[in-house]
Order: structure tokens, then sequence, then C-alpha cells
């Protein structure tokens, strides 16, 4: 456990115990065990513990193409789930579209305020007119019953059947530059075209999130394959770090997440 523990960061060591709890959980009943709607890090993290032993497998689900957050289930190699075995539900919302949008964080918003963890519900996908989202479906009922307004917009949800899924209208952008350190204010600024101060101000405001997790450290370290976000500025990706330049910079390759044209 502790030569693992020492690849990751520390507030990340509950997260591993959890995940050691569930491989010793499936080991000792030989029956799957199905997480709730995990982000692209804890996945990786959940990989990284189990996804070396020859008598279990890691499978995941989120039901959406190329889906950022997926139900993970960890289970004996024997075993092959279906589709079914991951419990995801679909809504769809109906709206007045004629009169309003609504965006991402108006759903987001919206679930969280009905009483709903994060981990219950996994991709939220809007076009235009149209709004689908996964949840777990233990929870499917309590979000039909709980979720009838947006805002002040009165909504009615519909569970996904032969409809269509949304696809992603993002893709990730790569670019190459370089950075005098891996500082989170540091590559914030570089990467966005922005001063240190302005990139400092969004940190301490905890506007600005890696791996899905809120830093207001403007010292924090980054590492390679951490994902960025700052409100207002969308994502990033630190892809890889590509050696120093002769005057010491750090080059780095950097993905940026766009509108496909």
């Amino acid at each position: 456990m502790e030569h693992l523990i020492q690849h990751f960061r520390k507030d990340e060591q509950p997260f591993i115990e959890q995940v050691v709890g569930w491989q010793r959980e499936v080991e000792d009943r030989y029956a799957p065990k199905l997480t709730d709607f995990l982000d692209p890090r804890q996945r990786f993290i959940v990989m990284s513990v189990i996804g070396q032993s020859d008598d279990l497998a890691v499978y995941a689900q989120g039901i959406f193409e190329q889906p950022e957050r997926m139900r993970v289930m960890i289970a004996p190699s024997y075993f092959m789930p279906a589709e079914e075995d991951y419990q995801i539900t679909v809504f769809s919302i109906n709206y007045p579209s004629k009169f309003v949008q609504l965006r991402h964080p108006d759903v987001l918003g919206a679930l969280l305020s009905v009483g709903m963890e994060r981990s219950k519900f996994g991709d939220i996908r809007v076009a235009e007119n149209t709004v689908q989202f996964a949840v777990a479906t233990e929870v499917a009922d309590y979000v039909r019953a709980h979720l009838t307004s947006i805002g002040k917009v009165k909504v009615h949800l519909e569970e996904i059947g032969t409809q269509p899924l949304l696809r992603l209208e993002e893709e990730w952008v790569e670019s190459t530059t370089t950075v005098s350190s891996m500082r989170l204010d540091v590559v914030l600024a570089t990467v966005l075209n922005i001063s240190r101060q302005k990139s400092q101000n969004l940190i301490t405001a905890g506007r600005v999130k890696v791996n899905w997790t809120v830093r207001e450290q403007v010292s924090f370290e980054l590492q390679e394959g951490d994902i960025l976000s700052a409100r207002g500025f969308g994502r990033l990706k630190v892809i890889m770090t590509e050696g120093r330049t002769k005057k010491d910079k750090i080059r780095l390759q950097i993905g940026r997440l766009e509108q496909k044209q």
C-alpha cells in the first residue's frame, strides 16, 4: 500500500484506501462491485490499484459516446458485465426551448440543489433545444420526482429509450508551450495568455479545479495527466513534459478543449 500511495498526492490517499476496500470486498465475496460515477482521475487510480491483479478485472460504462464520468465495475476476472449491469438511466429534459436555452451549469446546479451527490449522476450533454443526462438507476425515481424546474423554468424528465444520445461537441486541441515552472498560477497564466496576477486571483477565488478538485493554492505543483478547469476559460490538460529548453524552461504539451469545427 505504501509503495502505491507515494505515487499520488496526499489528499488522494482516502480514495486510494476506498479502492483497496472495494478490491478486498470483491476478493472476499467473489461478486462484482459497482461504484458510483467516477471522473477520469478516479478511474486512473482504480486501474493503478487493481489493474495489475490477475484475479480481478475493471470495466467502465458511461452510456454516452466518449463519456467523462463513468460507473466502474470491479469483478472477478471470469465475469463479463452486460450494459444493464451498470444500472444507468438516461433522461431527456423537456422544457420551453423557444423561450429559454438551458446550459450545462444550469442543469448541474439544479441536480445538486435537489440533494443529489455529484457521484450519483454522470455526463450532462447539451445541444440546441436538447438536454440529456445520465444518473444512477437507484436514484432515477427520486430525480424524476424532484427535478421539476431549473431556475425559473418548468421542466419534465423523459427516460430515453430508443432516442439517439447526444454526441460530444468538443475536442482536445494540442499545442506546445514553455513555462518557467509547473506551478498552477504559472501554467494557467501562460496557457490562457493572462497576467500572473489574474491567474492567481482566479485560483484564490476558488474558480480553478485540478482533476475536478478546487485548488486555491497558487503554488500547487502540476503533473503530467492533470486536467485543469478555470471558470470562464474552459478546460486544459497537461499532456506531457518534453524536457527543458536552452534557457532552462519546461517544454509542455498542452491540450485545450474547444468546440468542434
